[in-house]
């Protein structure tokens, strides 16, 4: 065989197959369309708690970071979230944020597996609470990650709202 016949030749090459993307295997690397903005995922968190497993994709675009919480329960749940600066040192029954209360609606703990811009949380068990608005509409989601609770505000999603594109990993 030649060199250009082994330069254009694909007979023997074989191409990774890329799996099709859904909101519960997204990958560090792909981008995410949401509300007409184009993020790069660029960091992922797999929660496990039991036998109960959801993920926390970190998006980027520009300076601007967003979360996309995935989970399967009885159906696909979808989430967008921002960390928000709301001093905390304990989980409550309940925290009032701008102008609205927000009661806990779970607690408990899990371990977490951390990839890209997350990879330095792999490993861990952290506490966490999820809380839900009055009106249902809006959540607050607490995580203590040792010393620190970061506090994340958000609201639901529906799955046709985003367009995954695998990346080229």
């Amino acid at each position: 065989m030649g060199f250009f016949s082994k330069l254009f030749s694909n007979k023997d090459a074989k191409q990774p197959e890329v799996q099709e993307r859904t909101a519960l295997n997204i990958q560090v690397g792909d981008i995410i369309t949401y509300d007409l903005v184009d993020y790069e995922v660029v960091g992922k968190i797999t929660y496990r708690d039991g036998g109960y497993e959801w993920f926390s994709y970190q998006l980027l675009e520009g300076s601007n970071i967003k979360w996309l919480a995935s989970e399967m329960d009885e159906e696909l749940e979808l989430g967008i979230y921002e960390t928000v600066k709301l001093p905390m040192n304990t989980f409550p029954a309940q925290i009032v944020y701008n102008e609205s209360t927000y009661h806990k609606d779970e607690e408990g703990e899990a371990y977490v597996v951390g990839e890209g811009r997350s990879q330095n949380v792999n490993g861990r068990t952290i506490r966490y609470a999820e809380y839900i608005a009055e009106d249902e509409e809006t959540y607050l989601s607490l995580e203590s990650w040792g010393s620190e609770i970061e506090v994340s505000y958000g609201y639901d999603i529906d799955e046709f709202e985003l367009k995954i594109i695998a990346g080229s990993k």
